[in-house]
C-alpha cells in the first residue's frame, strides 16, 4: 500500500487487509515471547493487552477483507500483473526471512547460544521491511525495520535473566518480546487507519 490519495484498487485493499492479518498474528508471537519471560510476576495486563490489540488488529483485517470483497471495481490486466508480481516479490522476500530465521536458529542452536536467537530474530525480521518498503512503496515500514533491528542490537545488551523486588524475570526476552510486539501492533495500526482514510 503506496502513500498515494487516489481511491485504491480491490487489490491494494486485500494486500492491506493481508498485511495488518500478518502484523496481529506475528505481533502476538512475539507477545507470547515477553508473556514467557515475565509470567512469574503476574500482571493480568501482561496478557490482557496483548490479546486485545491482536482482536483490534484482527477485527481490522476482517473488516478490509469485506470492504474489498464488496469492492466491484474489476482489474485491468497490467492491474492483475503488477499484483501477482508484487505477490511473487512479496513471497520471496518472505521465504528468504524465513531461511534466514531457520538458519540462525540450527547455528544458535549449534552453538549453544540459543540465549541470543531472538535477537537476531529480531534484526532478521527487521531487515525484511525494507524491501517491503520499496515493494509497497510504503516508507512508514522502513521505520519499523529500523525499530526493530535497534531493539535486536540492544537486546545482546539486556542481561538474560534480572530480577523484580523477589520475582525473576527473562529480562531479554521480556524486551524483545514485548517491544516486538508493540513495533508491529503499531504498524498494523497504521496500515489500516492510512487505508481507512483513503
Amino acid at each position: 500500500m503506496g502513500n498515494v490519495t487516489a481511491k485504491p484498487s480491490k487489490a491494494a485493499v486485500f494486500g492491506a487487509a493481508n498485511g495488518v492479518a500478518f502484523m496481529a498474528f506475528f505481533g502476538a508471537l512475539w507477545a507470547s515471547i515477553g508473556i514467557v519471560g515475565t509470567q512469574n510476576i503476574g500482571v493480568p495486563a501482561l496478557l490482557v493487552v496483548p490479546g486485545l490489540m491482536t482482536l483490534i488488529l484482527l477485527f481490522g483485517a476482517f473488516s478490509l477483507f469485506g470492504k474489498a470483497r464488496r469492492m466491484d471495481n474489476a482489474a485491468t490486466p497490467a492491474e492483475k500483473e503488477n499484483a501477482n508480481r508484487t505477490n511473487r516479490r512479496f513471497g520471496l522476500i518472505f521465504g528468504l526471512e524465513g531461511l534466514a530465521i531457520m538458519i540462525a536458529s540450527v547455528l544458535c542452536n549449534l552453538f549453544d547460544r540459543f540465549e541470543i536467537f531472538f535477537p537476531i530474530m529480531a534484526i532478521i525480521v527487521g531487515l525484511h521491511f525494507f524491501p517491503l518498503a520499496r515493494l509497497f512503496r510504503e516508507n512508514f515500514y522502513v521505520g519499523t525495520g529500523v525499530v526493530l533491528c535497534v531493539l535486536g542490537i540492544v537486546s545482546f545488551f539486556i542481561p538474560l535473566d534480572a530480577s523484580i523486588g523477589d520475582v525473576s524475570i527473562v529480562a531479554r526476552s521480556a524486551v524483545i518480546g514485548y517491544g516486538s510486539a508493540l513495533t508491529l501492533w503499531v504498524t498494523g495500526l497504521r496500515i489500516w487507519i492510512a487505508l481507512r482514510r483513503r
